[in-house]
C-alpha cells in the first residue's frame, strides 16, 4: 500500500497531499479494482439474460450477514459468501432442471431470500436499522486487506475469462449445442453464478444493494450500443465501468453523495450516449 500511496500523493487534489485522507486513496484503489471487475462480469450477465440474477444474489447476501450477525461471527461477510455461493449453484440446478424461465426462477429465489433475510434480522423484535448500511453502501470504508481480496477475485475472474469464455457463451446461448460439443452445461453457468455470487457478496457493503445490480447490467449494455466485435464489446465495458467508477467516487467525495449511486448515474449516462450514437449510426 506504500507504493500505492506514494503514487496517488503526486496528484494534483487536496485529498491527495501527503500523509492524509487515506480513506480516499483506499477508496480510489478499490474502485480501479472492482470497476473492471463489474464490467468484466457484466457482459456475460447481460449475454446469459440473467439481468436480475445480482440483484437476488443481493438478498441472499442480505441474508447471509443477518445470520452471520445472529450468530455473533467477527465478520458476517463470510456467512454471507458461503450462503450467496450455494444460492448461485441452487438457483443454476433449479433452472437447468426446471421448464421455468430464468426470471420466474430468479423471482422465486430473490424474493424467499429477502423474505428470510427480513425475518432474522427482525427476530425476537430485532431493529432492521442496524443493516441500513448495506442498502446505500459506503466506499470511503473499504480497509486494505480487502482491496487485496477484491485484487485476488479479478485475477481469478480474469483468469476464468481466459480460460472458460468461449464455453461459457456457448453455453448460454445455445445449451444443447454446447452439450453435444462435450461441454459440461451446468458446471459452466454453476461457475459463472458463483463467480457473481463472490463478486456481490463481497463488494455489496461498499456499492450498496439497492444499486449494485445496476453495476452488473449498465456497462455491457452501454457497450453492446456501440461495439462491432467481442474485442470492443468487452472493452467498452470495462473501460465504461472504469470512467464510471471514477467519476462517481470524485462526485460523492465532492458533494457528499453515495458513491454507488454517483457511479450509477454516471453509467446511465454513459448508456443513453452510446444509444444515441447507435442511433445515428444506424
Amino acid at each position: 500500500m506504500n507504493l500505492w500511496y506514494t503514487i496517488v500523493d503526486l496528484l494534483p487534489f487536496e485529498w491527495a497531499q501527503p500523509g492524509s485522507m487515506f480513506f480516499m486513496k483506499n477508496a480510489l484503489l478499490a474502485i480501479l479494482v472492482i470497476s473492471p471487475l463489474f464490467g468484466l462480469l457484466s457482459t456475460m450477465v447481460v449475454e446469459s439474460r440473467m439481468s436480475f440474477f445480482s440483484d437476488a444474489l443481493g438478498h441472499s447476501a442480505f441474508t447471509g450477514i443477518a445470520i452471520g450477525a445472529l450468530c455473533g461471527l467477527a465478520d458476517p461477510m463470510w456467512a454471507a459468501v458461503l450462503l450467496s455461493l450455494a444460492f448461485a449453484v441452487l438457483f443454476t440446478y433449479v433452472r437447468r432442471r426446471s421448464d421455468m424461465a430464468s426470471d420466474t426462477v430468479i423471482g422465486v429465489f430473490s424474493s424467499t431470500a429477502v423474505a428470510l433475510g427480513i425475518f432474522i434480522a427482525t427476530l425476537d423484535g430485532g431493529s432492521f436499522t442496524k443493516f441500513n448500511n448495506l442498502l446505500i453502501g459506503d466506499i470511503l470504508s473499504v480497509e486494505p486487506g480487502k482491496i487485496a481480496l477484491l485484487f485476488c477475485i479479478l485475477a481469478a475472474a480474469a483468469g476464468l475469462w481466459v480460460c472458460s469464455f468461449n464455453r461459457l457463451m456457448l453455453s448460454s446461448i445455445h445449451p444443447a449445442l454446447a452439450d453435444s460439443r462435450g461441454i459440461r452445461v451446468f458446471w459452466q453457468e454453476a461457475v459463472f453464478s458463483a463467480a457473481i455470487a463472490l463478486v456481490v457478496t463481497v463488494s455489496m457493503t461498499w456499492v450498496g444493494l439497492l444499486v449494485i445490480n445496476s453495476l452488473l447490467v449498465l456497462p455491457a449494455a452501454a457497450a453492446r450500443n456501440v461495439a462491432r466485435n467481442m474485442r470492443e464489446y468487452h472493452l467498452c465495458s470495462v473501460l465504461g465501468a472504469l470512467a464510471a467508477g471514477v467519476a462517481g467516487l470524485m462526485t460523492a467525495y465532492y458533494i457528499g453523495s453515495s458513491a454507488g449511486a454517483s457511479i450509477t448515474l454516471y453509467l446511465a449516462g454513459w448508456f443513453l450516449l452510446t444509444f444515441l450514437l447507435r442511433k445515428r449510426r444506424l
